[in-house]
């Protein structure tokens, strides 16, 4: 039996007030009062939903009505930007060394480049920038260039004024590495980044080395029911959810890089909203993608281990016995980080520390 309440803004506001923990362990600080100003954004956002209904009062599940509030922007904002332990503790984001716009697919995207060495693309989650990747950056940059870009309504490219789609951001990329001199990159995606890396890998596969897949999902039915309701509703009200926001790390990241500032960000989310929360499945393609692909996901993560052992699978991995002498492993890997979720994988440079002697070969 699911037990059933009556649900109001205030209500709400309580139960979102519960991203707080993981709020304060991030790199950015919130402004003002971050419960006062993060229960108040999802008290509107609740009021939006609930006044929008036939009745003022609603009685829904306890588990849905948080997904719907609470985790809204939660579910595909990765790990809302990096914790970190302690203030004292943080890591130092390298500095880059070269950082701009390219003019590509008519629109203009921003990315900033680290070390030096052989190409390797940087994709990050929904509501993040580059700099969600923390600690990895470095590590990955002792031995190649990262590029990293901020995708579509993301970060230093901000709201472009196109619908958001997989396919149209796989475009952008595939023009950035040519426009940067390069045939061919190394692509590195992480959630909202690796289904854009899977789709650039799909309709672009000239131009994409060796494939990293972080807490990728290529269906939409591939996120835990709960994720997916949350991603639903800032389909639903993506003004509600820009608001809700306001504040917080992804806002700040945000708002300190995006060309239009604070005043692009609730036409960023708006923008976000005509992906998130879509349907969408590239597993009828998956088989065809010919570049070398490392999976990687989380114990606990968003997407469903499930998902991501068939993804494996469609990519002809674990089709038999490797052998005792590895006759039959075929170029394709798998990984699983334990004692990790969709939120924090990235936090540690586990999952660069599995890529590096894959994109090494």
């Amino acid at each position: 039996m699911i037990a059933r309440f009556r649900i109001g803004p205030e209500t709400a506001g309580d139960f979102a007030a519960s991203w707080l923990p993981h709020m304060r362990r991030s790199p950015f600080r919130w402004s003002g009062n971050p419960l006062k100003k993060f229960r108040s954004g999802c008290r509107k956002a609740a009021a939006r939903f609930v006044l929008g209904t036939e009745a003022k009062e609603t009685q829904m599940n306890k588990h849905t009505i948080f997904s719907v509030i609470a985790a809204a922007a939660l579910s595909l904002a990765a790990s809302i930007v990096t914790h970190a332990q302690e203030a004292s503790e943080m890591f130092q984001l390298p500095t880059p060394t070269e950082s701009g716009f390219a003019e590509v697919n008519d629109v203009k995207v921003w990315y900033q480049t680290y070390g030096e060495g052989d190409p390797l693309i940087l994709l990050h989650g929904g509501l993040g920038t580059v700099e969600m990747f923390g600690p990895n950056i470095a590590l990955l940059a002792e031995s190649r260039k990262v590029i990293g870009v901020d995708l579509q309504g993301h970060g230093g490219t901000g709201p472009l004024g196109r619908e958001m789609t997989f396919e149209a951001m796989a475009t952008d990329i595939a023009e950035l590495i040519k426009a940067l001199g390069y045939e061919k990159a190394d692509v590195f995606g992480y959630s909202l980044g690796g289904a854009t890396a899977m789709r650039l890998a799909i309709d672009h596969p000239e131009v994409v080395d060796h494939l990293v897949l972080l807490s990728a999902a290529y269906a939409f039915d591939n996120w835990h029911t709960y994720n997916f309701e949350g991603m639903r509703s800032i389909n639903a009200d993506p003004v509600a959810t820009a608001e809700s926001l306001i504040g917080s790390p992804m806002h700040q990241a945000y708002i300190a890089k995006a060309p239009g500032g604070a005043d692009s960000w609730v036409d960023a989310v708006k923008e976000i909203a005509t992906l998130v929360g879509v349907d969408y499945d590239f597993s009828a393609e998956i088989p065809g993608i010919k570049a070398p692909t490392l999976v990687i996901v989380a114990d606990w993560d968003a997407v469903r281990i499930s998902a991501a052992t068939k993804l494996y699978e469609m990519l002809g991995g674990g089709a038999q016995d490797a052998n005792w002498d590895r006759s039959g492993m075929g170029q394709n890997h798998f990984a699983v980080i334990p004692d990790a979720t969709h939120y924090d994988i990235i936090n540690t440079t586990a999952a660069s520390e599995l890529a590096i002697p894959f994109l090494d070969n």
